[in-house]
């Protein structure tokens, strides 16, 4: 089986290219909920989504700092490099989060479980 670029620009095309923007608004849309009949689990997971995204966000910030070289590139290939830089960035964003992680999970799993009396 062999895939061509145009075969690839096509499934990035199909692929929902702003996944941040659609991450955000799930996570924002699971803040607001009511979280006060949770589990202790479901609020750590919630802290955990949070600070993957945090870190994520930390990363993209560093990346726009690097200077982008000025090789000339055509449209397609230039947003597949956007793609894999974006799933690249999403990846290291939840290793780096995983376990204890930078443990802003943990001080905001604290901070909502006595906000809503689960102590």
């Amino acid at each position: 089986m062999s895939l061509n670029l145009n075969a690839i620009n096509s499934y990035y095309n199909n692929y929902n290219t702003d996944t941040s923007t659609d991450s955000a608004s799930k996570l924002e849309e699971t803040l607001k909920s009511d979280l006060s009949t949770a589990t202790e689990e479901e609020l750590m997971d919630v802290c955990k989504d949070f600070e993957a995204y945090f870190v994520e966000q930390m990363f993209k910030a560093m990346q726009r700092m690097v200077p982008e070289s000025e090789e000339d590139v055509s449209a397609s290939t230039r947003q597949l490099k956007d793609y894999y830089k974006e799933q690249m960035t999403q990846s290291f964003a939840e290793q780096a989060t995983e376990g204890e992680g930078l443990g802003i999970a943990q001080v905001l799993y604290e901070q909502m479980k006595r906000n809503y009396g689960l102590e």
